[in-house]
Formats: structure tokens, C-alpha cells, sequence
């Protein structure tokens, strides 16, 4: 799985699935960190908020459209993806 370029299209496609009062719909668009900064090795995530390397490194320049749709591959991210910190 390789790491997403550009996820302003993202947005488009999930909103029929976001909830009125989700995070993505603010202006501006907020951080989705929680703190809980840790990268997944597998899968290259952040454990505490699911964004990749380039998708952190790109937030603080990127516009709300941009931001948007990293939250709807988060969204999507959340569906299938699952921490066992026992298991490693």
C-alpha cells in the first residue's frame, strides 16, 4: 500500500458517510492528533491519528481541502485498521 499523494478527492467520495458534526467540516480544518504520536511499521500510520508520514509532513502547509480529505482516508483508515501492540 503505497502513500497517498493527494487525498482532496477523498472528500468527495466518504460524504455521504460523514456524521453533520465531524471534525472535517470545521473551517479551518483541525488537526487530527491526538498525542499519541507512533508509527505502525506495517503500515506506516501514526497509531494515534492513522495519517501517514507525508500526510503529517504536508498538514501545516496544506489548504482545508487537502485536510478534508485526509480526514476522509482517515475515516476509511478507521474501517480496517487495528493496533495489536501485544501481539509485537
Amino acid at each position: 500500500m503505497g502513500a497517498m499523494s493527494d487525498p482532496t478527492n477523498l472528500i468527495a467520495d466518504a460524504s455521504d458517510n460523514i456524521p453533520p458534526d465531524a471534525p472535517e467540516l470545521a473551517t479551518p480544518v483541525p488537526s487530527p492528533c491526538v498525542s499519541l504520536c507512533k508509527m505502525d511499521a506495517d503500515r506506516m500510520y501514526c497509531m494515534g491519528c492513522l495519517r501517514t508520514i507525508p500526510e503529517l509532513v504536508a498538514w501545516g502547509k496544506a489548504d482545508d481541502a487537502y485536510k478534508r480529505g485526509v480526514w476522509a482516508e482517515i475515516r476509511r483508515r478507521r474501517e480496517f485498521v487495528t493496533f495489536d501492540e501485544e501481539a509485537q
